[in-house]
């Protein structure tokens, strides 16, 4: 995965831009560029170092113009920029982070190079990785191309390297190119209209696999397509203490059904976070703290808790009275309830004690609860010939998205359809001139699909864009000694979490949401420049 480093030649013209960089219909095609003068244009001038971005290029009236956007005091602005436009325009810093097919296809201007930074490798190094281990300086990355090309009675792509010393002869005019395939991607099928739906396709360059719907895109293989849509997934990863974890996109027409697993949570703040409307949240605690004001309650390991509310409270520091935010609870004694106050800034650790065993469908969790959410697979989804979660010990469920699918089924076994994914599935197919009927078959099936922790960040990164994060926990009093923290055994918690079950009042549940980028620990800062550096970190990780 790589940041990109904006470009420091100028273009001197909209036209040197629109031939020569990649501006298309998505969301990698919408490049950002600023002018160091001011554009006045007939109802809008647009100021130095706006940033503009360019959608599309349209034919206007006859002539040939860039239909732009800028976003002034949190208005959008739409404009057209003739593509006779003189001036410098500079690329804009991009702080979105790329794969390297993406950068090849989108990000690298024609007759130009472009410079990038690793930003984070998905796998562990090894000795066929090309770059040095640790690697973490600027790559100049320079294209190489190939011709893609389809012979005649062929049906396979035969690629020419392009710096092959031959001569060719363009007989275009005078051949019938009818007789030729067409290579469609599935991104390519996706991008027909939909009322050229249904069509019959031949697979061209096909998946392994012998599991359905996959052994149904070999090679040679005849399907038909019925439609293309949107479909909602959920995404969920196993929850597992190292990073191999296993992702998958579920459905929701799984028909499983889960139970609830505890959440974990490492400070106060992330307790009042989790606090819920619908159910008491029961926490123990499994680390312990010992407050600085007498005012405030010390937590000691095992400690159980429930969760009340947020509220100030007045405590005495430095000899002055003063407010803060503290966690109203209840601590669990034996034969009675005592109320304790937590600062928000404690940094403890805590375990949720489950009460509610009832078994959930997808769909009720999804309504019922806002995610991230831990469960297990209680009942595996009976339809399915192997329900791979079924296996897993234990699944966040993080959030629901949606995504491109194609609705396909067999020529030869039409009775049953299945759903193919548009941009994780790499194959070519071409179009036959057969009929076909337009009636979807009456059985459409899915799968849980496990993706690869590449997929899975290109899935996430585009997700909850508009969602703010919640604020940062209120920052730690400068004057307090960290305090020495003891951890406790899962074993030494294990008697409570399986602890009988209490009277606790259910109410309609608002469920937790936490910024997943946050570090258990927080180190201390010398100086405002470490902090602001690292907060700029931390942000760049976030996207």
């Amino acid at each position: 995965l790589y940041k990109i480093v904006a470009d420091k030649t100028p273009y001197v013209s909209i036209e040197e831009i629109t031939r020569k960089v990649a501006i298309g219909p998505t969301r990698f095609g919408h490049p950002c560029f600023y002018s160091p003068e001011d554009i006045k244009l007939a109802n809008l001038t647009i100021k130095q170092h706006e940033q503009i971005t360019f959608n599309s290029v349209e034919d206007i009236n006859g002539t040939m113009a860039v239909s732009c956007a800028m976003v002034r005091n949190n208005r959008s602005h739409s404009f057209i920029l003739p593509l006779s436009q003189q001036g410098k325009f500079y690329e804009c810093e991009d702080d979105q982070i790329y794969t390297l097919k993406e950068i090849a296809e989108w990000k690298i201007p024609k007759c130009r190079s472009r410079t990038v930074k690793l930003s984070n490798t998905l796998h562990t190094w090894d000795s066929s990785n090309p770059l040095p281990e640790n690697f973490g300086g600027y790559l100049v990355l320079m294209p190489v191309y190939e011709v893609q090309a389809v012979m005649k009675f062929r049906k396979d792509v035969v690629h020419i390297l392009s710096d092959l010393d031959v001569e060719v002869k363009d007989i275009t005019d005078c051949y019938d190119t009818s007789s030729f395939l067409q290579p469609l991607s599935l991104e390519d099928v996706f991008e027909r209209t939909s009322k050229e739906f249904p069509m019959v396709a031949e697979i061209m360059d096909g998946l392994l696999g012998s599991q359905k719907p996959y052994n149904l895109l070999h090679t040679g293989k005849e399907i038909v397509i019925y439609k293309k849509y949107q479909a909602t997934r959920v995404i969920a990863s196993e929850i597992r203490s190292d990073s191999s974890k296993r992702h998958f996109l579920i459905p929701m027409t799984y028909k499983g059904k889960f139970k609830r697993r505890p959440r974990e949570f490492p400070t106060a703040y992330d307790l009042e976070i989790a606090r819920s409307e619908r159910e008491q949240l029961h926490v123990v605690a499994t680390k312990a703290f010992d407050s600085p004001h007498t005012e405030l309650f010390s937590v000691s390991v095992g400690d159980q808790f429930l969760v009340q509310q947020c509220q100030t409270s007045e405590v005495l520091h430095e000899g002055r009275k003063k407010v803060i935010d503290v966690l109203a609870c209840e601590q669990i004694l034996s034969n009675a309830y005592k109320k304790v106050l937590l600062p928000m800034y404690m940094e403890g650790g805590f375990v949720e004690v489950i009460h509610d065993k009832k078994q959930y469908q997808l769909s009720e969790i999804c309504k019922e609860f806002r995610l991230p959410f831990n469960v297990k697979v209680s009942v595996r989804d009976l339809s399915m010939k192997e329900d791979v979660l079924a296996a897993v010990p234990g699944l966040q469920l993080e959030e629901e998205i949606t995504d491109s699918y194609l609705l396909i089924s067999s020529t030869s076994s039409p009775m049953e359809s299945w759903e193919i994914p548009v941009y994780r599935l790499n194959m070519l197919v071409h179009l036959l001139s057969k009929d076909v009927q337009t009636v979807v078959p009456p059985m459409t099936r899915t799968t849980v699909e496990e993706i690869s922790e590449e997929q899975y960040y290109m899935v996430r990164r585009y997700e909850n864009q508009t969602v703010l994060p919640p604020p940062r926990p209120p920052k730690k009093p400068a004057t307090l000694v960290q305090q020495p923290v003891f951890a406790v055994s899962e074993q030494d918690v294990s008697d409570v979490l399986q602890a009988p079950k209490m009277q606790i009042p259910y109410q309609e549940r608002r469920l937790y949401s936490r910024n997943p980028f946050k570090t258990l620990v927080r180190p201390q800062y010398e100086t405002a420049e470490q902090l602001y550096c690292t907060l700029n970190a931390i942000e760049l990780m976030a996207l």
